[in-house]
């Protein structure tokens, strides 16, 4: 993989800001976008324009035609085994949400559990929270070691008989640890649980497979893997998608509306209500070309060896923690003294990076670590060793800057 070939793809990155070249180190929280993505979206809008399924002119067959193709590359780019296990939502936060309140207020009881992790992105606590209490299920979590991992013997000891749902992420979006889902699974189907992966900080950097995986629903976005804002992905296997109820109503879902009772079309229609996300699918349909012709494993090598770099550097900076596992994805998440994150966000921005700073969605975990925020560089595909030397140059002015730390 030649990242130099591949930034010049990101029209973004040749900007100054603050009177510097622009390094962007924010890729967790949202990806650029290649000029094959931005291209794809204009020439929708200038030429194919038109709601899709229910036209019978032209322009409504072109449309459906690239919307029901964006789902086929999604299928193909995890491997599901149909594009009736492929529902487009706006994101993550949607998917998890619709797996929540369909699948999971319909098969969760009193006295029953939900398995999750102090890992765990906000959108993938508080919808368990909020199904446990609706049905009076209770909330466990598996024990985190202390470089943040979790081992199977405790996936083991946490998940019971009475265990219904196991929801974890695949990537820690703080840690960058990368969980065991294809054992955490297969533990869960022993005990007859199902498994909800949050995806979105795995699907954009390492090829997902989730037919080997075997977990029974796994969500991500588009806007973190080159796809445009607003489109996301809920996989499910087909056995679960069929038994679960629509949780929006109204236009595209429905088979045939009488007065007193309608009916739905099959999958996997019958999730996707009201006019649906055309452009950001053919978009994201862009974006898997793109991420494809790369190579994922060129991809997932490419972050693995500038995270290890990463850690190497900024290890040599006195006062500066890293939180998380010393083998992790691409993602470095620290603390510079006693200098707060948003400080050090705000002196890294006057040198033209970008990081993310805060509780990054993640206010159980920042308790579990003892703190009230951190700073997060996080890479991506466009990233090079120059950008880390800046942001370890620019860290090391910003100690110099506060002083004593």
């Amino acid at each position: 993989m030649d990242v130099l070939e591949v930034r010049k793809q990101f029209p973004i990155l040749e900007q100054n800001v603050n009177g510097h070249p622009l390094v962007y180190l924010d890729s967790s929280a949202t990806s650029q976008k290649p000029i094959q993505v931005i291209e794809a979206l204009d020439d929708y809008y200038r030429k194919h324009n038109s709601n899709v399924h229910r036209g019978v002119h032209t322009l409504g067959t072109r449309a459906t035609d690239l919307y029901e193709g964006a789902r086929e590359k999604v299928k193909n780019f995890i491997n599901a085994q149909s594009t009736k296990e492929i529902i487009f939502t706006r994101g993550t936060t949607t998917a998890i949400n619709i797996i929540a309140q369909s699948y999971g207020k319909a098969n969760v009881k009193e006295g029953d559990e939900i398995v999750l992790t102090e890992m765990e992105h906000h959108s993938n606590i508080i919808p368990w929270q909020q199904v446990a209490k609706a049905t009076g299920a209770r909330l466990k979590y598996i024990p985190l070691q202390e470089d943040g991992t979790v081992t199977l013997e405790d996936v083991r000891q946490t998940i019971t008989e009475n265990t219904k749902i196991v929801a974890i992420a695949h990537v820690s979006n703080v840690l960058g640890t990368v969980n065991p889902i294809k054992e955490i699974a297969e533990i869960a189907r022993a005990n007859d649980a199902v498994t909800v992966v949050d995806g979105a900080q795995g699907a954009p950097h390492m090829k997902v497979d989730v037919q080997d995986l075997d977990c029974d629903f796994y969500a991500f976005s588009g806007h973190k893997m080159c796809a445009p804002t607003g489109i996301g992905v809920l996989y499910g296997k087909k056995e679960h998608l069929n038994d679960m109820e629509p949780v929006e109503f109204g236009g595209e879902m429905i088979d045939f509306v009488e007065l007193y009772d309608s009916t739905w079309k099959e999958l996997p229609w019958k999730f996707e209500g009201g006019t649906p996300i055309i452009a950001g699918a053919v978009g994201l349909g862009a974006a898997i070309d793109f991420l494809t012709d790369i190579g994922m494993d060129n991809i997932l090598k490419h972050e693995e060896s500038l995270v290890q770099y990463g850690l190497e550097q900024l290890d040599a900076i006195d006062e500066l923690k890293i939180f998380g596992p010393k083998e992790r994805a691409g993602l470095i998440t620290f603390n510079l003294g006693n200098i707060h994150a948003h400080d050090v966000s705000t002196v890294l921005d006057t040198e033209g990076i970008a990081i993310r700073a805060g509780h990054h969605c993640a206010q159980p975990l920042m308790k579990w670590l003892d703190v009230v925020a951190t700073a997060r560089a996080s890479i991506y595909l466009y990233n090079t060793k120059e950008d880390i030397d800046r942001l370890v140059g620019a860290l090391t002015k910003t100690k110099e800057y506060f002083g004593n730390v």
